[in-house]
């Protein structure tokens, strides 16, 4: 069986760096992007000059001042982000087809049917990117997804100086365990606080100490996924590299700058977030059987309720009602609200209309697709579809519309 030859790409703070170059003035200086720290903002990324002063990703914004009082906020660009990652991606697949896109930042690459050395591929890969892009990367090398990912998380983290690593991590293929043993047991995929929690009693700490442990005891203590756990700890992976991923839920949720009870406001925010989920189904072709919200309170405990539509739909009337039933049965006038979220799932594509060839079904097609566009650019009350009025009611009321009809 041929050996695969899998690379795992990270960009180094890859919005930090984005932000260098729309401002070269931050190069060397402790910064992070994010929201501001009056406003509950949090820490999006920062640069290597603020993480040596203790700050991370994830960190209250707040907190990461008083880490680092020095430390400089910018605001987030994501369409230069998307734009950047873009043009990442595409320098992957110059390489290879076998791409597989974890997020803004990340990607997983099978370059197993090209004849060149794994690492000289990793290292021209890393080079082009950093020559063509400006934007720093590093790498993880080895023969399947799960020890490429670690190998890359160990580069990464042996950074130092305050400037972005750029590593190369290469694990030969049949050294996969041997290269994990010593690793804490949190960094193997699977395992989280609380597992780990459940594995420090039996002796495990490391990699290497879970590697020992027979698959039988695994899984008789944790059922299917400690049969999985004993295979990833001798670094067994036989996952293949998925180029479309299919998408499970759609999702928009708001964290208040203040809590609020506000209810002219929790109401218009249920409303918002139904009509930009509808034009993401719509986008997406995609339809929703399972709407569901998202409360949190101020003391951060959260509560989540779902219901499961008659018929998939993407009309965001529709969505709203049943945000709004949900939040009915949840929220007490008076009662505070740290944030709220509207979500659907159960999605299906959008069954094919007949007759596309029909001009006036062709013409709504394309309106709705310009309204879509126009509303995420502007905002959802910028323009909107005119309710329409029988001649007779022109006549009577000759008014003027208040929103551009389409």
């Amino acid at each position: 069986m041929k050996t695969r030859k899998i690379i795992h790409l990270d960009l180094d703070a890859f919005f930090c760096a984005v932000e260098e170059q729309l401002d070269p003035l931050l190069i060397g200086l402790p910064f992070a992007v994010g929201g501001r720290p009056d406003e509950r903002g949090v820490v999006s990324s920062c640069s290597y000059a603020a993480r040596a002063h203790g700050v991370h990703s994830a960190m209250p914004m707040a907190q990461a001042l008083r880490q680092c009082p020095q430390l400089k906020i910018v605001s987030s660009h994501f369409l230069a982000y998307r734009q950047a990652s873009r043009q990442v991606m595409a320098q992957l697949h110059k390489l290879t087809p076998l791409v597989e896109q974890l997020s803004i930042d990340e990607a997983f690459l099978d370059v197993s049917d090209l004849t060149e050395d794994a690492a000289a591929l990793g290292r021209n890969l890393q080079m082009e990117i950093w020559e063509t892009l400006g934007l720093p990367c590093s790498l993880g090398i080895a023969s399947n997804k799960l020890v490429a990912k670690i190998a890359n998380d160990v580069g990464k983290g042996m950074a130092q100086g305050g400037v972005p690593p750029r590593a190369l991590t290469l694990v030969p293929a049949g050294s996969e365990a041997e290269f994990m043993a010593p690793l804490p047991v949190k960094m193997l995929w699977g395992v989280g606080p609380k597992t780990a929690e459940r594995l420090a009693p039996l002796g495990v700490q490391t990699i290497g100490d879970l590697a020992e442990m027979r698959a039988e005891e695994l899984g008789q203590v944790f059922g299917k996924i400690g049969w999985n756990l004993a295979k990833r700890a001798r670094g067994i992976d036989t996952r293949p590299i998925v180029t479309e991923h299919e998408a499970k839920s759609v999702s928009q949720e708001v964290t208040y700058v203040k809590d609020t009870h506000d209810e002219t406001v929790l109401r218009k925010t249920l409303r918002e977030h139904s009509e930009h989920i509808s034009r993401q189904l719509k986008k997406q072709e995609l339809t929703a059987r399972t709407v569901k919200i998202k409360l949190r309170w101020p003391d951060f405990s959260t509560l989540t309720r779902q219901t499961t539509l008659t018929q998939p739909t993407t009309d965001a009337a529709e969505i709203h009602r049943a945000a709004e039933q949900l939040f009915n049965d949840l929220w007490s006038r008076g009662k505070d609200i740290r944030l709220l979220g509207v979500g659907v799932s159960n999605l299906e594509a959008q069954p094919r209309q007949l007759g596309l060839w029909d001009p006036d079904v062709k013409k709504n097609l394309h309106l709705r697709e310009t309204l879509n566009n126009l509303q995420e650019r502007f905002g959802v009350e910028s323009i909107q579809r005119g309710i329409p009025t029988s001649d007779t009611n022109q006549r009577k009321n000759p008014t003027k519309p208040k929103h551009s009809d389409i």
